[in-house]
């Protein structure tokens, strides 16, 4: 009884991670139920963002739970739980992310970001974040950062 009042609630949330060198990984992550930084449940992007160097991940096949180095962690795709929705404050940016192995990923950065501190290139260089998220028509996309070559703003 006392060790499950010890326990930190977590839900899981389906998620495809590419990883170098293995590559596709079909699993879930641990989010927990309610975040830090806004109402309601953690998102995976908080969690790629963290200072640890390790993610859990319990891995479909085979069903097992598996340590993944962060900088392992090619990019990470879900689908929301709700459609994201734009509000008056959020910026919107649409981009191409060219990556190192050929791949080009499009979509839109959709943030609230500071006024003053609005622009792509500022978003790119975040401190702290290895993690950027990006909007397209199919899912949400979650790209480590060093894993990209060149970023091209569009329409």
């Amino acid at each position: 009884m006392q060790l499950e009042s010890l326990k930190i609630r977590k839900a899981q949330k389906e998620v495809r991670l590419w990883v170098h060198p293995e590559g596709q990984v079909i699993g879930a992550l641990f989010v927990s139920e309610q975040s830090e930084a806004h109402q309601g449940q953690e998102q995976p992007l908080e969690v790629l963002n963290r200072a640890n160097p390790f993610v859990v991940v319990k891995r479909r096949k085979p069903d097992e739970l598996r340590f993944y180095n962060r900088a392992s962690i090619i990019r990470v795709s879900y689908e929301e739980n709700e459609p994201v929705h734009t509000h008056k404050d959020t910026t919107v940016i649409s981009c191409e992310l060219h990556m190192m192995d050929g791949s080009v990923l499009s979509g839109q950065i959709r943030e609230t970001l500071p006024a003053d501190y609005s622009r792509l290139f500022d978003y790119l260089n975040a401190d702290g974040n290895p993690f950027l998220r990006l909007v397209t028509v199919e899912e949400t996309l979650l790209v480590n950062k060093s894993y990209i070559n060149h970023v091209r703003q569009t329409d």
